[in-house]
């Protein structure tokens, strides 16, 4: 972890965490391609990395048929929807939302246009529409927090106060809010509070990493993940 953080300021190093995951994730919106990475300092999101469930033959879902080309698909029939989401770091729970819906995923360019449209009145309506069902852990040590965001109804394992260990399960992967297929977003912020935090730089401590188009992958003891690269725990 880095030094205690200054009130509203940014660490001079990385918050290092460990993949909030098992398995196989493919890294989507990674700040080691760009900051912001998700284009925006809205929400506290310029460092934050998005992460979709795979197969060992890097696929997102178990099927492509009629609906992967013109409608929207169920959440379900995607690897990562339900996979348990573990802490990232240890902490103390300061904020939990749930009974956001999980939508129906959208691969099909049909509904992802009007989706794209419905953005800005999503934005209207608050922070648990974008962000949908979340928890915020404060970190130790750090003066940072760190969310998770995205996760299936009714799955958050933990409560506000309630301390967290490294690897421990806290929720599942899911599909609400503002998302258009099953994934664990991933945050590092200067603010407990989404509606005005910045983003914090973050790393991944010990993790195998598959760049794309890569057949081996590679053990790394701290980084982030090039886009596109699939990872996992080492």
């Amino acid at each position: 972890m880095t030094e205690m953080l200054p009130a509203r300021s940014s660490p001079v190093q990385a918050i290092v965490l460990s993949l909030p995951f098992a398995g196989l994730w493919l890294a989507r919106n990674s700040p080691a391609r760009r900051v912001p990475s998700h284009g925006t300092d809205l929400l506290g999101e310029r460092y934050a990395i998005d992460f979709v469930g795979v197969d060992h033959r890097r696929r997102t879902a178990d099927r492509r048929d009629w609906r992967t080309v013109l409608a929207t698909e169920p959440a379900e029939r995607f690897f990562a929807f339900g996979r348990p989401i573990l802490a990232p770091a240890d902490g103390i729970v300061v904020d939990v939302h749930d009974g956001e819906i999980d939508h129906a995923a959208r691969r099909s360019q049909l509904s992802l246009v009007p989706y794209a449209f419905g953005q800005a009145a999503r934005l209207r309506q608050g922070v648990g529409a974008i962000a949908g069902n979340y928890l915020i852990i404060a970190l130790r040590d750090s003066g940072a927090f760190v969310a998770l965001v995205h996760l299936r109804a009714g799955s958050l394992a933990v409560a506000v106060g309630e301390g967290v260990r490294t690897g421990q399960r806290v929720a599942d992967c899911g599909n609400s809010g503002n998302s258009t297929q099953p994934h664990v977003h991933v945050q590092v912020m200067d603010s407990a509070d989404l509606s005005v935090a910045r983003g914090v730089p973050m790393a991944f401590r010990h993790f195998r990493e598959w760049p794309r188009g890569a057949r081996d992958g590679q053990v790394r003891e701290s980084g982030l993940p090039s886009e596109g690269a699939v990872v996992s725990r080492a």
